[in-house]
C-alpha cells in the first residue's frame, strides 16, 4: 500500500469501523444491575441517596426530605488501550492481523464496562455507600431502627428464602413497606446449579418448591473471588434506579494518531490507534440488594 494521506485515512475508517460494529454488537449484563448515569464534570455528588423515597398523605405542610448529611461521591475515571501498528506492515498490506484486533479491542472495551458492574458485587462487602456503611452491611440505620442486607450463608433454597425473607422486611424512616421484589439471583459459574435448582426444580426435598420462577437466574465470572469463592447476591432490579450506578461522563471513543509528522511515526516507524473513555461505578440504595459470603453452611 502507497502511504499517503487519502490511504491512511481510509484505513483509519476500516479499522474504526472494526472497532465499533464489535463494541455495538458484544453482548453485556450490566443493564440488568446497572443505571446509567450521565456526567458533565469530574465528578458526580449523590445528595439525595437517603430514606428510599415513598409518597405519603398529605396533612398540614409539605414533608421535606433534606439531602443526605454525608454526600456520596463518585469520581470519574479515565480508561484507555492502545495498539500499534508497524509502518512496514502497512506498506506491505499484511492488515489482517490487526483487523482482528481492532475488533477485539472493540469488544474489550464495551466488556470492560461489564467487568466493572459486576466486581462492585463481591467489593460491597467491604466497600462503602452513601451511609458511610459498607453496601453489604449487617446495620444500615433506618430511623431508629437498623436493617441487615449482608448474610454468610451458603446458598440453598433455605438460605435463599431467607434472604427474600429479609429484603421484604426493609421499611422507611415512617415505618412504611418499601415493596422491595428481589427478581434476580447472581451467582458466579461453580454455584449455577444451585442456583439452577432452587428457580427451576419442580420440587426440593421432595416438597413442593414455592421459589420456582420466583427469580431469573444470571451467572457472572466477574463476582468469584478469592476471599469468598461461594458468594452470591439476590437483587431487586424492578424499579428505575438499580442497585449499581454507572456513572459515564465520556462514551468510549476510536482514536488515532497517523499524521506523518507525529513523533510515534517519525520515532518508532508506527502508526497509533486506541480508545478511551471516561466513566466509573457507584452503589444507590442498599435496600435493592442483599449479598452472602456464602461461608456456612445455608
Amino acid at each position: 500500500m502507497v502511504i499517503n494521506s487519502a490511504n491512511l485515512q481510509g484505513l483509519r475508517t476500516t479499522f474504526s469501523a472494526a472497532f465499533n460494529k464489535a463494541f455495538q454488537t458484544t453482548t453485556t449484563n450490566k443493564e440488568k444491575i446497572a443505571t446509567t448515569v450521565p456526567s458533565s464534570t469530574k465528578l458526580n455528588t449523590y445528595g439525595w441517596l437517603g430514606d428510599f423515597p415513598t409518597m405519603r398523605e398529605w396533612i398540614g405542610e409539605r414533608e421535606i426530605k433534606n439531602l443526605s448529611e454525608k454526600d456520596y461521591n463518585i469520581m470519574n475515571k479515565h480508561y484507555e488501550m492502545t495498539i500499534a501498528v508497524n509502518r512496514d506492515d502497512i506498506e506491505d498490506d499484511n492488515l489482517g492481523l490487526y483487523t482482528i484486533n481492532m475488533e477485539q479491542m472493540g469488544h474489550s472495551a464495551r466488556e470492560h464496562q461489564d467487568i466493572m458492574v459486576f466486581v462492585m458485587l463481591p467489593r460491597g462487602f467491604t466497600e462503602k455507600c452513601y451511609d458511610d456503611l459498607s453496601f453489604f452491611h449487617e446495620a444500615h440505620a433506618v430511623g431508629w431502627k437498623t436493617y441487615s442486607n449482608r448474610g454468610s450463608a451458603k446458598l440453598s433454597a433455605k438460605s435463599y428464602a431467607a434472604a427474600k425473607a429479609t429484603m421484604a422486611g426493609y421499611r422507611n424512616e415512617r415505618g412504611t413497606a418499601i415493596n422491595i421484589r428481589p427478581n434476580l439471583l447472581v451467582v458466579p459459574p461453580h454455584l449455577e446449579e444451585t442456583g439452577r435448582y432452587i428457580l427451576t426444580a419442580d420440587y426440593i426435598s421432595g416438597t413442593t418448591n414455592p421459589w420456582k420462577g420466583s427469580a431469573e437466574l444470571l451467572v457472572d465470572a466477574n463476582i468469584a473471588n478469592d476471599e469468598y469463592p461461594d458468594n452470591w447476591f439476590l437483587l431487586d432490579t424492578s424499579k428505575p434506579l438499580k442497585p449499581i450506578i454507572f456513572q459515564l461522563r465520556k462514551a468510549t471513543k476510536f482514536v488515532s494518531m497517523v499524521n506523518e509528522n507525529d513523533s510515534n511515526v517519525f520515532n518508532q516507524n508506527t502508526y497509533i490507534y486506541g480508545a478511551d473513555g471516561r466513566y466509573n461505578t457507584g452503589y444507590s440504595f442498599w435496600q435493592l440488594a442483599y449479598g452472602s459470603t456464602g461461608e456456612i453452611a445455608g
